[in-house]
């Protein structure tokens, strides 16, 4: 007997939003900033290491920058937009508060030389919660978010068209 092939076309799976985002998607804006600071900071761990100035202010103050933006996006943008979303007030004033602290030690840093013998260890303070702060968004925050009815891509056009006003002032 001849076998009859299906006419029927498969349909490919559907992307997954966890993987596969546009480069306007608010958690993958977020996310980025957060591997990019990371990363900078690794780098600061490494000068202190090996015991080398030169760099070490220029990076500290890009570090600073861009965890500014980056706070002043989330405080304008994505959080009254997630803390409607997800109805967890707990969640977004911790968030808030570990902002507050962080900002509290970016002055402290923004007002020392790289020579004051608290400069490294404010710094590496100053990485250690934001390693905390971006665990909880990555992990509790952002799958809530994603979960949620919230418009990323809108979210994700606005941060994209603020932070380049903020870059450039």
């Amino acid at each position: 007997m001849p076998t009859t092939h299906s006419t029927t076309t498969r349909k490919s799976p559907a992307p997954r939003t966890t993987t596969r985002r546009s480069k306007h998607d608010a958690i993958k804006l977020l996310t980025d900033d957060h591997a990019k600071v990371k990363k900078m900071f690794k780098e600061f761990e490494k000068l202190c290491k090996k015991n080398e100035d030169e760099g070490k202010e220029a990076l500290v103050a890009q570090i600073c920058k861009e965890l500014t933006i980056h706070a002043q996006l989330e405080e304008e943008i994505f959080y009254p937009a997630a803390r409607a979303a997800i109805d967890d007030d707990d969640l977004m004033n911790e968030a808030m508060v570990e902002h507050a602290s962080a900002k509290d030690l970016i002055g402290q840093i923004q007002s020392m030389e790289a020579s004051d013998p608290m400069y490294e260890a404010t710094v590496s303070v100053l990485g250690e919660y934001v390693n905390h702060h971006v665990g909880e968004e990555e992990n509790e925050m952002f799958p809530k978010v994603q979960k949620s009815k919230m418009d990323l891509e809108e979210i994700g056009s606005d941060i994209a068209e603020r932070k380049e006003v903020l870059m450039e002032e």
